[in-house]
């Protein structure tokens, strides 16, 4: 069966209209169906989070307390996505331990906006680097040569797992010339961590029973201070509540 041509177009996804006497070129309605589905195809999203959204983000049933803190952090995010975008903050950094959900609800406030036409793409942050890294290689394939690229002038750029890489130099000098330059151009970046930060409400630090003090690397540690200042400046801070293991939950409403 032939494909349906529009007829407005003709199936270029351009049309002429004219306004005033003068003819000019604006896109079809028809380029636009269909977008967010394409932007989403595009976006990187691991398999593991390709249907994650604000509906299926599993709040714990057996704790009160728990579920009013996770209930609004939801919220938070989702109001995030709503009001997407922000021209002050247009970040988001949730912060907090392992498995209490940052992922599932980064990608969630990430493909809602994504449904509303904004281009977005998903980066693990070890992967990106090594991204970058193998970039510099002439043999490299052109997705790394342009993963750089992409992580500085995509619209939307959700950072998973910031600051997991051993640190090195050039590690901390990408990283802040990547949140540099996308605070600069007031680009959204959406970024989880589970490293603790004080500013965030974490305790760095604990007295050991032997009377030594123990210190946790922070995120100024792994990133660098200049990053992690100008991340601060452009995204809205949330700090997950401590729960029980959110893939433990996930896997028993399964």
């Amino acid at each position: 069966m032939a494909e349906e041509v529009c007829p407005d177009c003709g199936g270029s996804g351009w049309k002429i209209v004219e306004r005033d006497g003068i003819s000019g070129a604006e896109r079809c309605e028809c380029a636009k169906e269909g977008r967010s589905d394409r932007l989403e195809e595009v976006a990187g999203i691991p398999p593991l989070y390709r249907n994650a959204s604000f509906d299926s983000f599993q709040i714990p049933k057996d704790n009160d307390l728990a579920a009013r803190d996770l209930s609004g952090t939801r919220q938070t995010v989702l109001n995030y996505a709503h009001e997407f975008p922000l021209p002050q903050k247009p970040g988001l950094l949730l912060i907090g331990d392992p498995g209490t959900g940052k992922t599932h609800l980064a990608v969630a406030a990430l493909r809602r906006i994504i449904a509303k036409g904004y281009q977005g793409i998903f980066f693990d942050y070890q992967n990106l680097l090594d991204r970058i890294r193998s970039g510099f290689d002439p043999n490299s394939g052109s997705s790394d040569r342009e993963a750089y690229r992409v992580a500085l002038d995509s619209e939307v750029l959700l950072l998973d797992d910031l600051g997991s890489h051993r640190v090195l130099p050039w590690i901390e000098d990408v990283v802040t010339a990547v949140i540099t330059h996308r605070c600069n151009n007031r680009l959204a970046l959406i970024a989880t961590t589970n490293l603790p930060d004080v500013d965030a409400g974490d305790r760095v630090s604990q007295k050991l029973p032997d009377g030594t003090t123990d210190y946790r690397r922070t995120l100024a540690d792994q990133i660098g201070q200049r990053a992690r200042s100008r991340l601060f400046e452009m995204c809205k801070v949330v700090h997950m509540p401590l729960v029980r293991d959110y893939r433990l939950r996930k896997t028993a409403a399964w």
